[in-house]
C-alpha cells in the first residue's frame, strides 16, 4: 500500500491535522471496495462457506441452501467478492466455482493496524 507524509500540521475546521502517513488515493479505493464487499453478512457468511468446503473451493450450486438466498443473489454477492479481489472464480461447463485467494484479509491488516495506533 502506498501512502503519502503530511508534511505540516494544519488546521481543518476545528481539528489539527498532525503529520504523518497517509493512504494514497488508489489504495484508500481499493480498500473501500473490499470493505465494502465484506460490510455484508451473506458475503461474510459466503466467504467462510467457501474456505470451510472440501478441498477449499466451493461450486455456485452449493452456496444457495446454506445461506438461503436464490442462485441470483447469490451470483450477484459472489460478483462482489471477485471483483473486490477476495475469491476467484473458475467457470466448469455451466457451473461456476469459487475458491478464496490467500492471504486476501491479511494483506489488509498493515493498514487497519496503522491506522489505530
Amino acid at each position: 500500500m502506498t501512502s503519502t507524509s503530511v508534511a505540516s500540521t494544519s488546521t481543518v475546521g476545528c481539528c489539527v491535522l498532525s503529520p504523518g502517513e497517509v493512504i494514497a488515493p488508489a489504495d484508500a479505493e481499493h480498500l473501500a471496495r473490499t470493505f465494502k464487499a465484506l460490510s455484508d453478512p451473506s458475503r461474510i457468511r459466503l466467504l467462510s462457506l467457501i474456505a470451510s468446503a472440501d478441498g477449499g473451493e466451493a461450486c455456485i450450486c452449493d452456496l444457495t441452501d446454506p445461506v438461503a438466498l436464490s442462485q441470483p443473489t447469490v451470483s450477484h454477492h459472489m460478483k462482489q467478492l471477485v471483483e473486490a479481489g477476495l475469491v476467484t472464480r473458475e467457470q466448469r461447463g455451466r457451473w461456476a466455482y469459487f475458491r478464496v485467494v490467500p492471504d486476501a484479509i491479511e494483506r489488509h491488516a498493515p493498514f487497519l493496524t496503522s491506522t489505530i495506533r
